[in-house]
């Protein structure tokens, strides 16, 4: 089915316009989707999509129009009355459906974040499971949106709450989770009742097109969910644009702190989740095995794309000495194309990534660091133009260098030094970012101390990723999020919902006889 809706419906072989040039090309153009229709955009300007492992260039997406862009905030708007009247239990009934379809097209989805993104198809996959996490929670809308009551407040009188949506709210998404991350936004946002503008990584727009023909096959009205493409200009149009209410943006620092200013400048929500440096602390009593092969792990999967990587450890006391296991462990990852049997990372997402990472990795030896494994100038045979990094330690860096302070989006791990627990917890302290950190011990004291000290959002114990699953929140802190409310979990319905509360009085001495009602009650359905 997937397959079928990718060629027929998400894409199409037209003539194509990029920039002022007119080209005839067979290269398949990605659509909006605007008003419940897969629409060709009369762009003048488009942007390539590149195979990360080839650089072949495998279609090509538009820049919205202005005028395109008016008409799916239109469409958005139009939607909203209808939509936000709609019973909860029937918004519940398209989610219920479109978690099914999610899992029926599970691996179609996958596959075409590997062909975009490059990550492996197994990464894939699981980008695709922790976002179909999210859409199950929403699923238990009913129970999410209840209010607050308080009887009796004084004699005859009462008080309670309503939890309302907003209106048209707006997502941007990154490149490195084309569907996990969209998956936190529009099925959150639309459950609670508002309209939803999606405006995916042009590098990588296949996963949420497809995702919206799902939400379309799962029943979702027309408008309800609108698609844009663009780069700058449609960013600020979502800033600008006053009938758009909230803003939901997974990405970098850069663009994460200006859309969260510009914005709050214009009277909307935003929920800004931003760069990270996340350590992972080795305490000599851990598990030496399980402990090695969970940093490893985190720290190159996803070829280090991931706003939680381990991208730094700190090893306390004795465990700085397992630097050559954890180095050969690292050697034995498979680098290769993310569609191939039994690779482990894949290639990082464009050229410009690659020489980023490269020149962070020659900032740290030129300021003293020591280059233990060096994956720069890995070789992947029959992927030789791809952007390929390969594992990579840096050991010996100290708090002050590029490579520290920065974060790397590579597979390259960080690793500092520290004499005692209370040591690396100032250092993870010292570092602005807040999203995530994880310790590794087998001491409950020493786990506990960790957890109090450290002023980070999200803490595993010997769980070095520990994103939390949708019936918690996201709960990134510091430098790593703008913004008063979280995503998904109660969080995510509280920054798409705002409270409307009542206080009434009906006086006993009013009350009436009615006929009885025999009817089952059939709550909106």
């Amino acid at each position: 089915m997937a397959t079928s809706l990718v060629r027929s419906v998400l894409r199409s072989k037209i003539p194509l316009q990029t920039g002022r040039v007119y080209y005839s090309s067979t290269v398949p153009t990605t659509k909006l989707f605007i008003e419940g229709k897969f629409i060709e955009s009369k762009s003048s300007e488009w942007t390539d999509i590149h195979n990360p492992a080839t650089n072949e260039v495998i279609g090509r997406v538009p820049k919205a129009t202005q005028e395109e862009m008016l008409a799916a905030v239109k469409s958005c708007r139009k939607a909203f009355q209808s939509w936000s009247e709609t019973s909860i239990l029937s918004r519940q009934q398209v989610f219920l459906r479109y978690q099914q379809l999610i899992k029926d097209n599970l691996k179609e989805i996958a596959k075409l974040i590997t062909l975009e993104q490059g990550k492996t198809l197994a990464d894939a996959e699981g980008d695709v499971f922790r976002g179909l996490q999210v859409v199950e929670h929403a699923c238990s809308i009913t129970s999410l949106m209840l209010g607050e009551t308080l009887p009796s407040l004084t004699k005859d009188m009462d008080t309670y709450t309503y939890r309302l949506p907003l209106g048209v709210c707006a997502g941007v998404a990154p490149f490195n989770f084309p569907a996990m991350i969209p998956l936190w936004m529009f099925p959150m946002g639309m459950v609670c009742g508002n309209t939803y503008l999606m405006k995916p990584s042009e590098r990588v727009p296949g996963a949420t097109m497809l995702l919206a023909k799902l939400l379309q096959d799962a029943g979702a009205p027309d408008g309800t969910l609108n698609i844009i493409h663009g780069q700058h200009d449609a960013v600020n149009f979502i800033c600008d644009h006053p009938d758009i209410k909230a803003i939901s943006f997974v990405g970098s620092n850069q663009a994460g702190q200006y859309i969260y200013e510009r914005g709050s400048r214009n009277g909307k929500r935003v929920q800004s989740n931003m760069g990270a440096k996340n350590h992972g602390v080795v305490m000599p009593d851990a598990n030496k095995e399980n402990t090695l092969n969970q940093l490893v792990g985190a720290a190159f999967g996803a070829a280090g794309q991931r706003c939680m990587a381990l991208s730094t450890a700190v090893l306390v006391g004795e465990s700085k000495k397992w630097l050559p296991e954890l180095m050969e462990k690292a050697k034995k990852l498979r680098v290769n194309a993310g569609d191939q049997p039994g690779a482990d990372l894949g290639p990082l997402i464009s050229p410009q990534a690659k020489k980023r990472v490269n020149e962070l990795i020659q900032s740290g030896i030129e300021e003293g660091a020591t280059l233990l494994l060096d994956g720069r100038n890995v070789n992947v045979k029959g992927y030789e133009n791809g952007n390929f990094v390969g594992p990579t330690i840096l050991a010996k860096v100290k708090p002050h260098m590029k490579c520290y302070t920065e974060e790397i989006f590579g597979p390259v791990l960080v690793v500092l030094e520290a004499n005692t627990l209370d040591e690396a917890i100032d250092i993870i302290n010292y570092n602005p970012y807040g999203n995530g950190t994880a310790i590794f011990t087998t001491n409950g004291a020493t786990a506990r101390k960790f957890t109090h000290g450290v002023d980070v959002g999200q803490i595993g114990i010997n769980v070095p990723i520990p994103v939390p699953l949708p019936m918690f929140s996201f709960t990134g802190s510091r430098a790593s999020f703008r913004g008063d409310t979280n995503f998904y979990g109660k969080q995510g319905v509280h920054f798409y919902t705002q409270i409307k509360t009542i206080t009434s009085q009906w006086k006993a001495e009013d009350a009436t006889l009615t006929s009885p009602a025999v009817v089952m009650p059939t709550m909106g359905r």
